[in-house]
Formats: C-alpha cells, structure tokens, sequence
C-alpha cells in the first residue's frame, strides 16, 4: 500500500492524458490523474483523492510548461464543468482526440488500422445550437448558468463562448423576467419551486428559436409578459413552450409540452434535407461539424443508387434520409416511438419516399427483415454513448451486410463493438475522427467497416 495522502503536494512529470484530459503522471509507481497538467508538463500538484490503484490531484504549480499550453479565453473556464480543454490549444486538442481514439481501439479493442487525424473547425466558437440552463439561487440572487464540475452547484453565466449568442439572450431575458414578477425557482434539495431550467435551440439555416422553459407545474403567472419581453428581444423567435417536468430528478425535460407561443416545432436543414424540430428531439448540435460527419459517413457507404441500407438507431431521420438520396431504399430502425413519428414526417416534408421507418428494437426488428429476404448492402449504426447491444450486433453478423459504417460518439464502447465484429468475420477499414465539441474531451468516428 502506498503512503500518498489527500492535502500533501508532489512534483510530478505528466507524461500521458486521460480520456477526459486529465494530466496523467506517477508518483512513487502509483498512477496520478490530475486536473489542469497536460502531457509533457511537470507540476507541482495536491492530492484530492486516494484510492489504492490510483490517485487524484489538481495543478498547484506550473514548473515546466507544455508548448501547447494556453491562457483560457473564457473567464468561466475553471469553474464551470462544459469546458475542460480551455487550457490547451486548439490544435493540442485534436492531437489529443486522435491519441484518445487511437488509444482506446488499441487499448480496449485491439484494434490495429488506420485512423486520420481528428477534423477540426475552422472557428471553434459559439458552435452550439441547443443549451439548457439551470435555473436556482446563489447567494441568494437568482442566478443561469451552468454546473461546475461533476457537481450541480449551478456556476452564473451571462455569455458561454460555444452556445450561439442567442442563447444567451434567452436566458437573460428569461432570467429578469423571473427576477422582476418574483416567480419562484426549483431547488434540487426540497423539490419546490417552479422554474427548472431554459432549453433554447437556434437553426442554423433557417435562423428560427425556440425558447423552452422547463416547469415544476403545468402553467406559469405572467405568461403574456415572458412572451412580450422573448418576442421584443429575440430576433427570429418561432416558438415558446412550457416543459412540464414535476418529478423530483436530475432528468432536464419531461414528457409533456405546451406551446404558448407560436409554433411547435421550427426548422432546419442538414445539407439540402428538410428537419423539423420539437423540443424532446434529438438533433446534432453542432451544424457545422455535423455535415462533415454525415459526409463522410456517406462517402464510407459509397452508394450507387442501387443498394438496400439499413439504418439502426435512425432517431429522427438524420443520416437514413441523406442515404435515401443516394440508395434504392432505406430502413430506419429506432426504438424511440417518438423519434420515429418524427422521422416519418421529416420525410413526408422532404417528398423522400424510398425510405420506411420502424419503431422498435433493431435485435427484434432485424431478423424480422432478414425472414423476410430484406438482405443490407450497408448497415450504417449511430448508437449512443454506450455503443451497441450485443443482440443488435449480432442481428448485423446474421444479415451479413458486405459493409457497415459506424458513427460513434464513445471511443471506448467504440473499440468493445470493433472488437466483437472483428471477431465475427468483418474488417476495420479506417477510423476518421471528427471534432464535434470543441474544448471538452469529447470526440466522435466515423468507421468503415467491410466483411473479411
């Protein structure tokens, strides 16, 4: 057992980054995560946390400083939790997301192929289209912002450098709206109170909003003034909408929506493809990187108008409709009953008819297809932050598609689904890593894959 203790200081080489870009270095042969050190630095840090593998430290003291070292731009950066990589530079970063992925396909997978380098933005600011912020107390004031670090003690924000700048007029507005009519805040300890948080969503595109104000209730007071000051201040304004989420949970919206103003859903466009967006859907968040992902994932297919595609985890139609323009048909397959309404009206609006949507699970509704002599010659699968299931990687095995194209949001979950394909008869092609959120350690892939 080592004999590191919380509150002491040590001198530390970072020779390594987390996955979530922490400094990762060792002291007397234990591994130390700390908070703030990039690789290539030595540090003096204060130890936080003890476990018996592992510790867990933040920079105390910059005593050599990494060539990739910047000063953060946004004044928020070290206590609000969205961005953790304000302190390297913009090219650090994606040197650090292709090292994360490769390591993970490595580490985890096994997995020995090509991977490019991470694509980047040419401008990585203000790329958000969607924020949610909390709405509480701090020192008694109300206050919008968002949490800090794996907490949720709300940091006050008035401008966040990645959200559009309309977002953040809608919480300001939003925000003295609360102040001056005296209308109550949720508080997470009690479960009182009626304002929850502020959800906006800007189209890129078509420049309409949608401002969604989550509720501990089923109406607000002063209603009319709300709309008044949103429809006065926000340019572009479409819609307002009550979320009524009354359970005592750190879930941001609930099930129900009451359109107060305006429209229910508004609209935008990836590539020339029409998308209608309600408050509850699920739609990429950065529209600029999004079209580079969705590209490639279609270079990867490498339709000629004659192929059968099925699309697992279609959510409301995304990548399954810009595939129908290029396949014979499409089958879209996702579990959400709601997505899938959404997606069967995003391509009634589009006039794409050679594309069919199913609700359900793709383990269940994937071998139905295949009993019904509905052969793929491209799987294309987006699943969520914890990959496939196995059972819907297994119904992929059976149809034995000749190529997959899979879109990951976790590069570890990545390499685990790589791994048991790899096992079952198929070839990692190449990996291409796109930066969908710049200044947080998150990365997404775009991998080609293709039968032995």
């Amino acid at each position: 057992m080592h004999d590191i203790k919380p509150g002491e200081n040590y001198e530390i080489l970072i020779d390594n980054m987390a996955h979530e870009g922490q400094g990762v270095g060792r002291i007397h042969g234990i591994a130390a995560f700390i908070e703030g050190a990039l690789a290539g630095e030595k540090v003096v840090a204060q130890i936080d946390k003890v476990s018996k593998n592992y510790v867990i430290g933040h920079v105390v003291e910059i005593l050599e400083k990494s060539k990739d070292r910047v000063d953060p731009l946004c004044p928020y950066s070290d206590k609000c939790g969205g961005c953790s990589l304000q302190h390297l530079s913009y090219e650090g970063q994606l040197k650090f997301k292709t090292q994360k992925v490769k390591d993970n396909l490595e580490r985890i997978g096994k997995i020995y192929t090509r991977i490019n380098d991470t694509i980047g933005m040419e401008s990585p600011f203000r790329y958000r289209n969607k924020a949610q912020f909390p709405v509480g107390r701090v020192d008694n004031k109300i206050v919008t912002g968002f949490y800090s670090f794996h907490s949720h003690n709300i940091v006050p924000i008035e401008s966040c450098m990645i959200q559009h700048e309309i977002s953040d007029e809608i919480a300001m507005v939003v925000r003295n709206w609360i102040r001056k009519y005296n209308i109550s805040v949720y508080d997470e300890k009690t479960g009182k109170g009626l304002i929850r948080h502020i959800v906006t969503r800007v189209a890129y595109k078509t420049k309409e909003v949608m401002a969604v104000i989550v509720i501990n209730g089923d109406h607000i007071p002063y209603k009319e003034e709300l709309i008044n000051d949103l429809k006065e201040n926000i340019k572009g304004l479409k819609s307002v909408i009550l979320n009524i989420n009354t359970r005592k949970t750190n879930v941001i919206m609930g099930d129900h929506n009451i359109t107060v103003y305006g429209s229910d859903r508004i609209i935008d466009y990836i590539s020339d493809i029409k998308f209608e967006i309600s408050p509850l859907s699920f739609f990429q968040v950065n529209p600029v990187q999004t079209e580079v992902l969705y590209k490639k994932a279609l270079e990867n297919a490498d339709l000629k108008n004659n192929e059968t595609v099925i699309d697992v985890y279609s959510g409301i139609g995304t990548i399954s409709l810009l595939a129908a323009q290029k396949a014979a048909f499409v089958y879209g397959i996702e579990s959400v009953y709601q997505a899938v309404e959404d997606a069967k009206r995003n391509s009634h609006i589009n006039n794409i008819n050679n594309v069919k949507f199913i609700s359900g699970d793709a383990e269940k509704v994937m071998p139905e297809l295949a009993d019904k002599g509905i052969n793929a010659d491209v799987v294309i699968m987006d699943p969520p932050r914890k990959g496939c299931d196995k059972s819907v990687l297994d119904a992929v095995i059976k149809i034995n598609s000749p190529k997959i194209v899979y879109v990951s949001c976790n590069p570890s979950t990545l390499a685990r689904d790589l791994r048991y394909l790899e096992d079952n008869g198929y070839r990692t092609i190449e990996v291409q890593p796109v930066d969908m959120f710049p200044y947080t350690y998150h990365v997404e892939c775009v991998v080609k894959i293709e039968k032995k």
